[in-house]
C-alpha cells in the first residue's frame, strides 16, 4: 500500500487530505478482509456493508474509487492477475445542490466581527473568502509572499499543488490591507511567521479554527443556513455566474481541471430563475 500511496503523492501530487482520504479507505477494506483473499464477490460485500454502517451512496463511491485506482495499480506491477473492481458499477447518487447565501446574507456576515485585532482579521479572511473563492486550506495557507495587493492578485496554492492567480476585489484588499497594517503584527509576537492569518499564539490559523469562527459569525449574523467556508466558495461562484461570468472564467477562478465540477452552477442558477418565474410571473 505504501508504494501505491507514494505513486499517488509523487507521480499524480494529490494533496496530502486526499492521501489520508485513500489511506483510511484502504485500511478500512483490509480489515473487512481479515485474511481473506480479494476477489469481485468480495468487494461487493464490502459495499454493502458500508450501506448497512449507514454510508451515503457518494461515500460509497469514493471507497469503491479508493480500491479502482488501488487495484489498477496492482495490476500494472503485476501484482495481480486481475482487478476484481473491474466491472463493479458505481453506486448511483442524487447530485445535491450546494446551498448559497443571498447577497443580503454575505453583507450580513461580512459586517459582523468587531473592530478589534481578532475582528479585523477575521473579517479580512471572510472577505477573502468570499472575493475569491478559494478553498479553506488554500485561505489559510496564503504567505504573505503570495499577496500582490498593488495590483489586486492573491497567488493560491490548490490541490496537487497547483498554483493560480486570482484577482481580488477593492474590498477584499482594503480589509486584507488593514488587517496586515493594524492587526497582525499584535498577533505576530516573534516577527518570523510568513502565513498571512495568524492565531492568537503567533502561529498558522487551521482549517479546523477558522471553521468554528465562522458558525460563531454566522449565529451572530442569524444566518440560519448550514454556513461552511465551502458555502461562500459556492455563493462566489453562483453570484458570479448569475451576474453573467462565463463558466470557464469560473472554472479557473475556482482551480477546477474539470469543467463538470463547475457545472453545477448552472443547475442552481436555473433554481434561481424558476424560483423568481414563480414568484412574479402572473400566470406561474
Amino acid at each position: 500500500m505504501a508504494l501505491f500511496l507514494n505513486q499517488l503523492k509523487v507521480e499524480k501530487g494529490l494533496a496530502k487530505n486526499t492521501l489520508e482520504s485513500y489511506t483510511r479507505d484502504l485500511k478500512r477494506f483490509h480489515l473487512f478482509l481479515k485474511n481473506a483473499k480479494p476477489s469481485r464477490d468480495k468487494v461487493i460485500q464490502y459495499l454493502a456493508h458500508l450501506y448497512d454502517q449507514g454510508l451515503s451512496a457518494t461515500s460509497v463511491c469514493r471507497h469503491l474509487t479508493s480500491l479502482r485506482q488501488f487495484f489498477k495499480f496492482l495490476l500494472q506491477e503485476e501484482k495481480i492477475k486481475e482487478n476484481p473492481t473491474s466491472d463493479i458499477d458505481m453506486p448511483k447518487t442524487r447530485k445535491k445542490l450546494p446551498q448559497v447565501l443571498t447577497e443580503e446574507e454575505v453583507i450580513r456576515l461580512l459586517d459582523t466581527p468587531l473592530q478589534n485585532v481578532l475582528g479585523l482579521r477575521d473579517r479580512a479572511m471572510l472577505e477573502v473568502l468570499y472575493a475569491t473563492g478559494c478553498r479553506v486550506s488554500e485561505l489559510v495557507g496564503l504567505r504573505l509572499a503570495s499577496l500582490d495587493l498593488k495590483v489586486g492578485y492573491v497567488r493560491v496554492l490548490g490541490k496537487g499543488s497547483k498554483e493560480r492567480l486570482v484577482p481580488m476585489g477593492d474590498m477584499a484588499r482594503k480589509k486584507l490591507e488593514r488587517y496586515l497594517e493594524e492587526s497582525r503584527h499584535h498577533l505576530d509576537k516573534k516577527c518570523d511567521q510568513d502565513h498571512v492569518f495568524l492565531n492568537q499564539r503567533g502561529g498558522k490559523l487551521t482549517r479546523q479554527a477558522f471553521w468554528l469562527l465562522l458558525k460563531k459569525y454566522a449565529i451572530k449574523a442569524e444566518i440560519e443556513k448550514d454556513l461552511t467556508p465551502h458555502t461562500l466558495r459556492h455563493t462566489f461562484a453562483t453570484h458570479l455566474l448569475e451576474r453573467g461570468a462565463d463558466l470557464r472564467i469560473i472554472q479557473a477562478l475556482l482551480g477546477h481541471s474539470d469543467i463538470s465540477s463547475t457545472q453545477i452552477y448552472t443547475h442552481i442558477s436555473t433554481k434561481k430563475l424558476e424560483e423568481v418565474y414563480k414568484k412574479y410571473h402572473p400566470r406561474a
